[in-house]
């Protein structure tokens, strides 16, 4: 079986993935650039290399294959030996295997295994549509040409004492109002309004109003929230910006921090996402949220700093992934 299609499946979202027994694939991101030499700009890429003393088992490429092919994970793991068997054979052999839009194995005459990366392949998302495009400098412009001497210019002409003060009598009484109009109004004070085009977010973030309004003058709650985008039912939780809250937990009581990736008010895309999560080794959970919603947990964490450190590598894939406290 060919699981190349798997490699760039994963390599789009991932910047590591090992062919257990063989090697991993790993992405290197370069920023967008400018040949001075051709006048041609280069948008940002993730080009792929090769590292093949990375060849332990971390479950993502056999886990990724079982779920596709809707496998167990012992066929998927035996499909993935044969195909580095077969590749094996094939370069001791003398041969070339290409792997389509990643590269290029050959033993090189230590017989050792060389890679060499498909130049035109861009595994960077961000990227998606943009190809490098050429601009060839304006012929004929100097600009040194259009730099005047100064004895091409007119002689500049002094103002009068006069228009100097006629000019001052009218701007000093204008900067006076400028001053005195916002000390003596409430112009400067801060007034944070927040909109959401999300009409499902201003009922969960309404009825939470209160709770929030009196951890805030308590200080202290503290909860990692995070803005989603592209998602058809999210809840408040995600739509609100980024707050910050400190929760105290009881005398003699275990925290229990939960990642959660989404919350939707239909159980049916909860229960979807879930099972997106588990075949991608996570341990979701369904958590019943205010005013009907459910939150989809991808696991759990008894410490918060190991939970903001997880929620960086879900939120990846998951973007508006935050964290909640249910104990």
């Amino acid at each position: 079986m060919d699981i190349t299609a798997f490699i760039r499946e994963l390599l789009f979202g991932h910047d590591c993935v090992i062919v257990p027994g063989f090697g991993g694939f790993i992405g290197n991101y370069t920023p967008a650039r400018i040949d001075k030499t051709t006048s041609t700009f280069h948008p940002p890429v993730k080009q792929i290399s090769f590292n093949r003393n990375l060849n332990h088992n971390d479950g993502l490429l056999i886990g990724r294959i079982s779920g596709s092919v809707k496998i167990n994970y012992g066929d998927a793991r035996n499909l993935v030996e044969e195909f580095v068997e077969d590749i094996r054979k094939r370069l001791s052999k003398g041969e070339k295997v290409v792997f389509e839009n990643i590269g290029s194995f050959v033993n090189n005459q230590e017989g050792n295994v060389q890679f060499e990366p498909d130049r035109e392949a861009n595994y960077h998302l961000n990227s998606y549509g943009l190809t490098s495009f050429q601009v060839m400098p304006l012929e004929g412009y100097d600009v040194k040409k259009r730099i005047l001497k100064y004895g091409d210019k007119e002689p500049v002409k002094q103002a009068s004492v006069r228009k100097i003060l006629w000019r001052a009598a009218v701007i000093i009484p204008l900067l006076t109002v400028m001053i005195a109009v916002p000390l003596s109004t409430d112009i400067l004070r801060t007034k944070v309004q927040s909109t959401n085009l999300n009409p499902l977010a201003s009922v969960e973030f309404e009825n939470n109003r209160e709770a929030v309004d009196k951890g805030k003058s308590a200080d202290s709650s503290i909860s990692v929230v995070q803005s989603g985008q592209g998602k058809e039912e999210i809840s408040a939780e995600k739509s609100s910006p980024v707050k910050q809250e400190k929760i105290l937990p009881a005398e003699g009581t275990e925290e229990v921090f939960c990642l959660v990736a989404g919350s939707f008010k239909s159980k049916g895309n909860a229960e979807s996402l879930m099972k997106k999560l588990a075949d991608e080794g996570y341990i979701p959970e369904l958590i019943n949220g205010p005013n009907g919603f459910y939150r989809v947990s991808a696991l759990r964490c008894s410490d918060l700093s190991e939970a903001s450190v997880k929620k960086d590598s879900i939120g990846r894939k998951y973007q508006g992934t935050w964290i909640t406290r249910i104990k």
